[in-house]
């Protein structure tokens, strides 16, 4: 997280009444007043001095008053100097997640469920984890069967075990030598490439090296290039969602209904994918903070929400991300996904 030029308006005792609007509306909810701050701190300030200062704050845009004659709350502007400024990490030691992984899980499926289930009842939040994705699709292996004389079955099976198969109409048949050396020269060629390494010059190699068939050659690798680009459906997985109903800010009955919906529906994480997962960034092993607006998706305009990427191997990796009302305890969710990012690291890596 780096830190934003924001706080460079602000004065020590500014930074300090803030801190304490921001740490006391995170515990409680509910607007935090000059006597509180009064209390909280230890700069022997008046009411009236700490009052002028919330009215500076408010003009800066980093509080609001929600009612009159009510104290301040923080806004999506004070969370975000919060979160890059003011949060005190404490890494978290989550010592047995590993074992207790390791236990209960044999398949990467069943362990990414574990880890949501495990988010959303340690932070109290809602959880949701994707499937692991892949930078680029490489061939493994590729078969072609005769079916009759008239058709050929081509089975292509991709770096991350998805197998795709479809049956090929042929105009002439193909003998069986010519299947075998077909096989052979297109595995010997194609095996370990994705898309942007199948040039011109390879598939110029693959014919002259067949010498015959070229329709059916065109067919296969059309097949080929169709399998590498076409993307899979992204597997979702999510616990915790009810959580949300926890938070007063966020039981509005039209809104929670929406966001209830979208996320036992899996909307929210492929539409929050869709707008953060682009090229190297969509990478990053970073622990990311969305704030409001910041996640670019409407009905989470409310919330917030905490992300970070897991890696099983150069270039497989997924998303995970916990979603709550602003107020969330960062400290605790960082921590938590700090500790459960190396968790995973040590048994991605065995």
């Amino acid at each position: 997280m780096t830190e934003r030029s924001g706080s460079l308006d602000l004065n020590d005792r500014k930074i300090k009444i803030l801190q304490t609007i921001i740490r006391t509306y995170l515990d409680t909810g509910e607007p935090v007043g000059s006597r509180t701050i009064s209390k909280d701190t230890d700069l022997s300030l008046s009411s009236a001095t700490i009052r002028n200062e919330m009215s500076d704050l408010e003009e800066m845009g980093y509080i609001i008053q929600p009612h009159t004659s009510a104290g301040r709350i923080p806004t999506d502007k004070a969370y975000r100097l919060y979160v890059d400024t003011m949060l005190d990490y404490k890494s978290e030691e989550i010592s047995d997640l590993k074992e207790q992984l390791e236990e209960k899980t044999d398949k990467i499926d069943a362990l990414l469920k574990q880890v949501a289930k495990f988010l959303a009842s340690n932070t109290n939040y809602a959880s949701m984890v994707s499937g692991p994705r892949y930078k680029s699709k490489k061939v493994k292996f590729i078969q072609i069967t005769p079916v009759d004389e008239e058709s050929i079955l081509t089975v292509i099976v991709l770096d991350n075990n998805v197998v795709k198969n479809q049956l090929l109409r042929i105009t002439e048949p193909v003998e069986q030598e010519q299947i075998v050396k077909l096989n052979f020269i297109l595995n010997t060629t194609l095996n370990g490439l994705d898309v942007t390494e199948m040039n011109l010059a390879i598939i110029k190699e693959i014919k002259e090296q067949v010498g015959s068939h070229t329709g059916v050659i065109d067919a296969v690798l059309e097949l080929i290039g169709n399998a590498l680009t076409e993307d899979d459906d992204l597997e979702v997985y999510t616990s915790g969602a009810t959580n949300i109903l926890k938070y007063p800010e966020l039981t509005s009955k039209s809104e929670t209904t929406e966001l209830l919906n979208a996320f036992e529906e899996k909307k929210i994480i492929k539409n929050w994918l869709a707008t953060t997962d682009n090229g190297e960034e969509g990478e990053k092993h970073d622990i990311q903070v969305y704030i409001g607006d910041e996640t670019k998706v409407e009905t989470m305009k409310d919330c917030s929400m905490v992300t970070a990427t897991y890696r099983i191997h150069e270039g497989v990796y997924g998303k995970i991300g916990i979603v709550g009302p602003k107020r969330m305890d960062y400290d605790k969710v960082v921590s938590t996904l700090h500790s459960l990012m190396a968790q995973l690291d040590d048994i991605f890596k065995n």
